[in-house]
C-alpha cells in the first residue's frame, strides 16, 4: 500500500534554539542545512515558518510570524466589520483575538505591543470610541 503526499500542503520546518546571550549561537538557524527532504518519492523545501492549527511557528520559535500574520488579520476583519459593528455581537470580536493565546505565553515585549494594539482597537470599535480616546477603563469593563 502506498501514501500518496499532497505536495501542495506538505511542508517541515528545522526548530533551532535561539541563545540570547551567546553570539556564536544566536544565529545557529543560518548555518542549518536547508536542502530538500526526500519522503519517498517527493522532495520537501523547508520553510522559514509553517503553520499547524492556525498557529504559525518560526524556526526559531521567537513567534514573530504567528503575531505578524494575526495582526495583520485581524486588523483586515476590523476594517471590514467596521460599517455594520452595531450588528455584530461582541462574541465575534472575542472570537478574533482569542485562539491560541496560550502559545503566547512569554513573549517579548515589543510583540506584545503589537497584540495590545489590536485588543485596543477590538475594544474602541466594540465601545465606539476614537483612536484619541483612553481605553484602559473600557478594556478594564469587559474583563
Amino acid at each position: 500500500m502506498y501514501e500518496i503526499l499532497n505536495n501542495g500542503n506538505l511542508s517541515c520546518i528545522f526548530i533551532t534554539a535561539l541563545v540570547r546571550n551567546s553570539p556564536s549561537l544566536s544565529s545557529r538557524h543560518h548555518h542549518v542545512n536547508t536542502s530538500a527532504l526526500r519522503i519517498g518519492s517527493d522532495f520537501v523545501n523547508p520553510s522559514k515558518s509553517v503553520k499547524d492549527l492556525g498557529i504559525y511557528f518560526d524556526a526559531d520559535l521567537s513567534m514573530r510570524c504567528h503575531v505578524q500574520k494575526t495582526v495583520a488579520s485581524c486588523f483586515a476583519v476590523l476594517r471590514q466589520l467596521r460599517s455594520i459593528r452595531r450588528s455584530v455581537s461582541t462574541s465575534v470580536y472575542q472570537a478574533l483575538v482569542d485562539y491560541g493565546n496560550a502559545v503566547l505565553v512569554g513573549l517579548p515585549g515589543y510583540l506584545y505591543s503589537r497584540l495590545q494594539s489590536v485588543l485596543n482597537a477590538v475594544a474602541r470599535s466594540i465601545a465606539g470610541l476614537w483612536r484619541s480616546d483612553h481605553i484602559t477603563d473600557t478594556l478594564a469593563s469587559f474583563h
